[in-house]
């Protein structure tokens, strides 16, 4: 009991406790981590840290999405044996191919990841959709809604379904994906930049229903990173935006949504965070 007469935390360590940091936090837990079909992209990067931290893995890949942009596909098979490689003992990687846009799709997909590994503790809503975009006066309805659709439409439906799944006073952790649409002008990625201020929007209200479920939902703006579209015409552009010298590498954003999964976070929810890396967009141009 403290002075003030309220019972002592027994998660609050004693002065007598080492405050050492669990080097494996997310052991004995299992996340789910969508868009992950590629070794250049967020989405392995995530998933690779999450492995090296002690986690079960349930990786999404929907590589029909890569194939039609400029970076193309990547080997699958490839990408989740380069994931096994940080798994510890004793942990597991499953996988699913997937088109969210189904409308069972993300329903499907969580109960898959749940079939396998009994419970979920985790869920990256990492896919996203890229192209297909344009500027006021270049919209169309169909435009909009395929982006709404990926963006925001498939990340709300895996939250719902996992919440399903969630067992009540066991710590979970939901992170969704977000962008720099609130932080400075996106042309001509209007649908784009509307879908991922959706989820930004959403996130106060989606984290609250929960919350006395111990359940964390925050969403994260990874930055610029290069996940394999920068080119050296395109750094040369935009370098002195930079203040560390560097893009953003998949790794960066990977670290804060690894850990926002961990109960070291247990106290984070409801956030919308950035890792920009002192990302200025007012050096434009200089």
């Amino acid at each position: 009991m403290d002075p003030s007469g309220r019972q002592n935390d027994p998660a609050t360590p004693s002065p007598s406790e080492p405050l050492r940091r669990d080097p494996l936090p997310l052991c004995g837990r299992t996340v789910l981590v969508t868009g992950v079909s590629r070794r250049d992209g967020i989405g392995h990067a995530i998933a690779c840290r999450a492995a090296a931290m002690g986690a079960n893995l349930f990786c999404h890949h929907h590589s029909a999405h890569d194939a039609d942009q400029s970076w193309g596909a990547d080997d699958v098979d490839a990408v989740l044996a380069s994931i096994s490689t940080h798994l510890v003992d004793g942990a597991r990687l499953e996988h699913s191919p997937g088109d969210l846009t189904d409308e069972q799709g993300p329903e499907r997909l969580v109960d898959a990841a749940v079939e396998a590994f009994d419970a979920l503790d985790g869920l990256v809503c990492n896919h996203a959709l890229s192209g297909g975009d344009g500027a006021l006066g270049e919209l169309t309805a169909p435009m909009l809604d395929a982006h709404w659709a990926v963006n925001a439409r498939t990340s709300l439906l895996l939250t719902q379904r996992f919440l399903h799944h969630h067992r009540p006073g066991s710590d979970a952790s939901v992170v969704l994906m977000t962008s720099g649409q609130g932080e400075g002008p996106m042309s001509g990625e209007v649908a784009y930049a509307a879908s991922k201020a959706a989820l930004a929007g959403i996130t106060t209200t989606l984290s609250d229903q929960v919350a006395d479920q111990h359940l964390r939902i925050n969403t994260v703006n990874p930055g610029p990173v290069d996940t394999g579209y920068l080119t050296d015409a395109a750094w040369e552009h935009v370098g002195a935006q930079f203040p560390r010298g560097r893009f953003g590498r998949p790794d960066d954003p990977a670290r804060l949504i690894t850990w926002l999964l961990t109960e070291e976070a247990e106290w984070i929810t409801g956030q919308v965070l950035s890792t920009e890396g002192g990302f200025a967009r007012w050096r434009a141009g200089s």
